[in-house]
């Protein structure tokens, strides 16, 4: 396609005519010269922002941008309602691809009950592949927000489903032939559709009803990133069993066969929150059909130390 701004009959057909989820707190939404959309804030009602940017994963890049976007405000206690979507695409790109990338986008939207309320599509030389960037805006109760940096020492830490399970999703579409060389085709085919696990807005909307006291997705860096940043922010120490963290087999097989850490590994999918009673929270959780394990406590001090049997490990940074 032709450099600059997407022209606006191919906006039309490739873009505007694929969005068809609606909210009814969206009073204006995207369309043709609309360079705001406008979101009715209820009273007693806090809004949340939260925007990521993906490269790389070519027509599921709008799919995991969403995912990460969305999974952001969830694990900050509030209810996604909208997402804004900016695409960049390369002269290379093609109108199909354009049009591929919105009705993956208004597929996942549809899934979760956001509604695409705008953004900007643009063709540039400044990228050589897809780049989306997802804006999503969120609302919750005043008082229901959940920060990540609020944990305090003899908490517990609980993690949601398995973690490593965007990043073994990734890998065993990648490296699918290479896999295929060491492993049975279903397994494979299992770990590829890891992607379905990705939202954790059904298990944030539960742990927010059950006690949490502070969450964050578990995404870039992994199960350990994800604590080392918990703790960071929070000013405390950590004391984890790896024993305890819920890992699938297929993670573990592939990671090993590839030499990639699962601990490490992209896991979008997995929440990490902590509570006074994890067990409580578990159990809650696992009532809405929610997997769940208590991995350890938060600590006096900044020692963060992970304990597998007799050894023992301090986290550094991500």
């Amino acid at each position: 396609m032709e450099i600059g701004k997407i022209p606006e009959n191919v906006l039309r057909r490739s873009v505007l005519k694929q969005l068809k989820s609606r909210r009814s707190e969206i009073r204006l939404g995207a369309g043709l010269g609309e360079d705001c959309a406008i979101l009715v804030s209820e009273p007693e009602t806090e809004l949340l922002f939260s925007a990521d940017p993906v490269t790389g994963y070519g027509q599921d890049t709008a799919f995991y941008a969403i995912h990460r976007a969305a999974n952001n405000i969830a694990a900050c206690g509030g209810e996604p309602v909208a997402v804004l979507l900016t695409l960049l695409l390369p002269p290379s790109g093609t109108e199909e691809e354009l049009k591929a990338v919105m009705a993956q986008a208004e597929t996942v939207c549809a899934g979760l009950r956001i509604q695409i309320a705008g953004g900007h599509t643009e063709v540039t030389e400044a990228v050589n592949r897809i780049v989306v960037t997802a804006a999503a805006v969120g609302k919750a109760k005043v008082g229901c927000v959940r920060a990540t940096g609020t944990l305090r020492p003899g908490m517990d830490l609980v993690v949601t489903k398995w973690v490593g399970l965007e990043g073994t999703s990734l890998a065993a579409k990648e490296g699918e032939g290479k896999l295929l060389e060491r492993f049975p085709a279903y397994l494979v085919k299992e770990a590829q559709g890891f992607d379905r696990y990705l939202s954790v807005i059904p298990e944030a909307a539960a742990a927010g009803k059950s006690g949490v006291c502070a969450m964050t997705d578990v995404s870039g860096g992994g199960i350990f990133g994800a604590l080392w940043k918990m703790a960071e922010s929070s000013g405390v120490g950590l004391d984890i069993d790896l024993k305890k963290i819920p890992i699938r087999q297929e993670t573990v097989e592939i990671c090993n066969y590839l030499d990639l850490n699962p601990y490490k590994l992209l896991s979008g999918g997995s929440l990490l929150a902590a509570a006074e009673n994890g067990n409580d929270l578990v159990r809650a959780l696992e009532a809405e059909g929610i997997e769940a394990a208590v991995i350890g406590k938060a600590a006096a001090g900044k020692d963060r130390v992970v304990h597998n049997g007799e050894e023992k490990r301090f986290l550094e940074p991500a």
